[in-house]
């Protein structure tokens, strides 16, 4: 029961594009009376169509080389309210590493840290439940509280409680992972669950799986939906499903993407829907972590008009590069590494198995060399392959090989499809040299696990959606709007000052989010401070030329400094309008800013 990371096979069903979420395989929603849903059925059987879902107020089905034009036209039916295509939902995650050995200990994640979690205490009694919805969840795992924990079961997907890949697992054990000395500890440890499992064999559902499982933890009493999923296309049977959750007094939570671009994903892109962006242990915004715009543009040339809207961005970040979580019992490798007997963070390269012995520090190990018989080689990255290294090493008599990355952070790396090795080899990080180096005996351990690092936005949402219960826990008067609002109002500033597209509000604070709503109440709608700076972007050509009109209120000082993309454009007048002019295409980001201070309005953008 070791701490890993993936196996190449595990990172395969992990990693996806929010480009490659596609409504495919000729499948639709058709919204309907619940009254006259048998009609629409019997209608779309009776044209081929092969039913998917049966939904509140819709149903889903496939029709066999359609398109919607051509679905639309074959169910002209008056029953139908709207046909729209069924858009597929992925998981959301990339690859990590590991750190440490959680068989022997409990390890808290850097994020519980990071988050303030660890300075507040989940209340048990207070009947919070998140719903998760994901790859389900694996019994195999013990670290959960499982009398706390229900699900829901379906034909195509399996049983909730039997793995679809490990993701599901590892966004359950960041919610509610317990506290009870071995493993990891949760957000909110303990805290009741309830699984929808919605994703397939080849690791993809579809909007209206979303959109049922939603109705499904409604009636499973959920406080709270965590959705480390996502794809591309708005949905309005998808988006109006959770809109009625969080109308009910709940809060939705869902992943940000992992494109590292501005496309926006969804369901995380709904109003309704409160959208994660991931940060590091340092509070820099993760590479990958998605960043759409907070503006939304309508019309056309003149006629355009853009809005800032802060639910359609980033709201808030937390902790989701290299998350440690649970895994589903062996599933995954695992590295493990100690000096001198303390813990140091390692990945696998390859060759199983455990060796302890004293340590031999071979430089780059370019040859062969005695004094490495019988003993550990500590190797320093550069000059000749890994394997090569690995081979000398061998060959010299070692018993195992740690290779120091040559540049800040981990050494991630195989020793080839020819590997002809056997030692065990891990890679370390060019931050612990000195010490590897100056240690006198080492342990190296390769071999299956119980709990793993990933990194991606999925780590973060379920960062997000356990604070939230933790919070909610100790004010369980207020609705899933106050948390939301109180997380937000609470976040620690990251990034450029004030929101910004990256970080949202900030890094999500556990126990400053409480003391907010201690000292505030729930249900107050707290004003921003006087001079907060509000933006509008219109774009339209003119005479050749791309123009932006720029419309500003809330500045204070005699000047305003304008930024485009980044860059200070302009200083003028604080008149509240200003226009912009140049040939070039492209998406073009503005804010305005009282003049050299960091009061700054949203970023609005417009593409030409």
């Amino acid at each position: 029961m070791k701490i890993s990371k993936f196996a190449t096979s595990i990172v395969a069903l992990a990693v996806t594009s929010v480009f490659s979420a596609q409504a495919a395989d000729d499948r639709y929603i058709m919204r309907v009376d619940n009254n006259n849903k048998g009609v629409v059925k019997a209608l779309a059987k009776k044209l081929g169509a092969e039913l998917k879902v049966d939904g509140n107020g819709f149903i889903a089905a496939s029709f066999s080389g359609k398109n919607l034009e051509q679905v639309k036209g074959l169910m002209n039916n008056p029953h139908i309210q709207a046909i729209e295509e069924d858009q597929r939902r992925m998981p959301l995650s990339v690859y990590g590493d590991d750190a440490g050995d959680p068989s022997a200990m409990q390890i808290t994640p850097y994020a519980v840290y990071q988050s303030q979690a660890d300075q507040l205490t989940f209340n048990a009694n207070a009947g919070m439940k998140v719903c998760i919805i994901d790859s389900g969840l694996d019994r195999s795992n013990s670290d959960f509280v499982w009398n706390n924990i229900t699900g829901d079961n379906d034909s195509g997907t399996g049983n909730w409680d039997e793995n679809g890949g490990p993701h599901g697992t590892h966004v359950a054990g960041t919610i509610a992972a317990a506290d009870n000395n071995v493993g990891v500890v949760g957000m909110a440890p303990g805290a009741d669950l309830h699984i929808i499992k919605v994703f397939n064999a080849d690791a993809w559902g579809y909007s209206s799986d979303l959109a049922h499982a939603a109705d499904k933890c409604t009636a499973a009493g959920a406080n709270i939906i965590s959705m480390s999923l996502g794809g591309g296309g708005a949905n309005s049977t998808e988006e109006n499903a959770f809109k009625a959750f969080t109308a009910a007094g709940g809060l939705v939570v869902a992943a940000a993407g992992n494109d590292g671009n501005s496309v926006r994903s969804y369901p995380a892109g709904y109003p309704t829907v409160m959208m994660i962006g991931a940060n590091d242990g340092d509070n820099n915004i993760a590479n990958f972590s998605q960043y759409p715009s907070c503006t939304i543009t309508t019309g056309r040339g003149k006629k355009a008009t853009t809005v800032t809207d802060e639910t359609v961005c980033v709201e808030v970040t937390a902790g989701g590069v290299d998350t440690l979580s649970t895994y589903p019992a062996d599933m995954a490798t695992s590295a493990s590494m100690t000096a001198d007997g303390q813990y140091f963070a390692s990945s696998a390269m390859e060759n199983s198995g455990s060796v302890s012995g004293n340590t031999y520090y071979m430089g780059t190990a370019e040859t062969t060399d005695g004094g490495a018989n019988g003993n550990i080689c500590v190797i320093d990255r550069g000059v000749i392959s890994f394997h090569d290294k690995v081979q000398n090493c061998e060959n010299s008599g070692g018993i195992g090989a740690m290779i120091i990355n040559n540049e800040a952070g981990m050494l991630y790396g195989t020793l080839g499809e020819t590997n002809a090795t056997t030692i065990p080899a891990v890679g370390a990080t060019f931050e612990d040299r000195s010490a590897l180096i100056a240690a006198a005996t080492a342990d190296i351990n390769i071999g299956t696990s119980d709990y793993g690092f990933m990194s991606g936005t999925s780590m973060a949402t379920p960062a997000v959606s356990g604070i939230a219960a933790l919070v909610w826990s100790n004010h369980n008067g207020c609705t899933g709007t106050d948390i939301r609002e109180a997380l937000k109002a609470t976040a620690e500033d990251a990034g450029a000052a004030g929101n910004d597209v990256y970080f949202g509000a900030g890094i999500v604070k556990a126990k400053a989010a409480s003391d907010y709503l201690t000292a505030n109440g729930c249900g107050v709608v707290v004003e921003p401070p006087a001079g907060d700076v509000s933006l509008t972007a219109n774009g339209y050509r003119a005479k050749g030329k791309n123009k932006v009109d720029l419309s500003w209120s809330g500045a204070t000082t005699a000047s305003v400094d304008i930024y485009k993309n980044g860059s200070l454009l302009t200083t003028t007048t604080n008149d509240g309008a200003y226009t912009d002019s140049f040939r070039t295409s492209g998406t073009y980001t503005y804010s305005v800013c009282d003049q050299d201070t960091s009061n700054c309005s949203a970023d609005a953008t417009v593409s030409f």
